[in-house]
């Protein structure tokens, strides 16, 4: 490092032009910034004839000029574009003859989110070449589905909304959950298996769900394995993640995409409401229909009437025969009222042993006891869940992993001794050693998410 800079440059006393000034101002700073990467935002970008690239790179307080000469230029073309976030890396220097103050560079990189928006474009742009987004592809949704499958984490916000949705418009649908990691490292690969997990179980459609966040958080839906998951499956796929500003790939290649959990939870619940009122609707239409129908064989059988013609003669010479028959008739129907007279005594007489008054009132003071323990059965179960809901918000409060990360680090080792790196190398009721920073515990592991749950909407 340069304690003095300018005592080389002997001004003490000698008087030097503009141009030697410039020149050696240039010299200094080529000097001691000699290769440096400064962090910015690209505007004001010019490409002239020559192939040289000219920008300007700012922030939030400053801006310098950039200059990126054709050689260099070249291998970077794709990431040069107003607004883009980049990392450049060049010498200080000054333009001569304007003495400008510039960075001239030969390295040009995505920075932050610049980086992994342009992954993000390169894969939508192949994919969708491939024909993935193509409406054709697309399966609607059911009408009516009856099971559901959810592929999303097992805690946390969105799984509560998505159950709280479906008890509130249509609690009828059974709902299961397939856990899966949603961000970090192995949520990419859980994220595939458990679609083709929920794929498998035949269910009327799935529900694949996140909350908001970065877009780092994201990312995962933005893998190229994710979304060639979503469009293998057969099931109707609806892709909600994130809030309503946040894009993914799984958005475009699944079949409906929901801007939240909620949303989506809405699309595939049919509201009980709007059923009743078609239900309604298609019985007023249907009662009509049928008086309409009535009134229309009524007429056509006053039709038929009216063209009727007496037989005349016939009539007159079955006359005798049917006061005959109808002597017979009466004969026979008083015999037959007699008997069955006599049989409808014999059953009134039964029938008053068997009156269900007595044990109507029994099950009317049964009934009043058990509205009158109702409430108060509802309040008591409504206090114990309370009691428990708190008890476990305070033990969650307890083992929370921020919690514990704050006071210290531990290790889960199997009975091989080996590290514990992934909820795939365990399986319930397995016995660890969880080594701490003073002593160690032995652990047995309950459950580790890796098969599916039904969730009963009844609890």
């Amino acid at each position: 490092m340069i304690k003095d800079p300018f005592a080389r440059l002997n001004l003490d006393r000698e008087v030097i032009t503009v141009s030697q000034l410039n020149g050696r101002a240039r010299v200094l700073l080529e000097d001691v910034f000699s290769n440096i990467w400064v962090e910015g935002e690209i505007s004001n970008l010019a490409r002239p004839a020559s192939g040289h690239v000219y920008f300007t790179l700012k922030d939030s307080g400053a801006q310098v000029r950039c200059a990126l000469f054709r050689q260099n230029a070249q291998r970077v073309r794709q990431v040069l574009k107003d607004g883009a976030a980049v990392k450049v890396r060049g010498k200080v220097s000054l333009f001569e003859g304007r003495g400008d103050y510039q960075l001239i560079l030969d390295t040009v990189e995505p920075a932050g989110d610049g980086a992994l928006r342009m992954a993000f474009d390169a894969l939508k742009e192949k994919l969708d070449a491939e024909g993935l987004f193509s409406s054709e592809r697309k399966v609607a949704l059911p009408a009516h589905p009856q099971r559901i499958g959810i592929v999303s984490s097992p805690t946390g916000a969105v799984i509560r909304d998505i159950i709280s949705v479906f008890r509130r418009r249509a609690p009828q649908i059974q709902l299961t959950l397939i856990p899966t990691a949603v961000q970090g490292r192995e949520a990419t690969a859980q994220i595939v298996r458990a679609l083709r997990l929920a794929d498998a179980r035949g269910f009327d459609a799935i529900i694949l769900a996140r909350g908001g966040g970065s877009l780092e958080d994201l990312w995962c839906f933005n893998e190229e394995s994710v979304a060639r998951a979503v469009d293998a499956c057969v099931t109707p796929i609806v892709s909600a993640v994130g809030h309503e500003t946040d894009v993914s790939i799984s958005d475009f290649v699944a079949d409906v995409r929901a801007p939240t959990p909620s949303a989506a939870a809405e699309l595939l619940a049919p509201d009980a409401g709007d059923l009743q009122r078609r239900l309604d609707s298609l019985q007023r239409r249907l009662v009509l229909r049928m008086h309409n129908r009535l009134a229309h064989e009524r007429l056509r059988v006053e039709g038929l009437t009216r063209r009727l013609r007496h037989p005349g003669e016939r009539l007159r010479q079955q006359a005798q025969r049917l006061d005959d028959l109808d002597m017979r008739m009466r004969r026979a129907f008083e015999r037959q009222m007699t008997a069955r007279a006599h049989r409808l005594a014999q059953l009134q007489t039964r029938l008053a042993g068997q009156h269900p008054d007595r044990v109507l009132r029994l099950l009317k003071q049964r009934l009043d006891g058990l509205a009158e323990r109702l409430p108060r059965a509802m309040r008591d179960t409504l206090k114990d869940r309370r009691q428990q809901l708190q008890a476990q918000v305070q033990t969650l409060h307890v083992v929370s992993p921020l919690a514990t990360l704050g006071r210290g680090y531990s290790i889960l080792l199997d009975e091989q001794g080996q590290a514990i790196r992934s909820a795939e190398q365990t399986r319930r009721g397995q016995r660890l050693i969880a080594r701490l920073g003073e002593g160690e515990l032995e652990v047995r592991v309950e459950d580790n998410h890796l098969t599916p749950v039904t969730l009963s909407l009844l609890d």
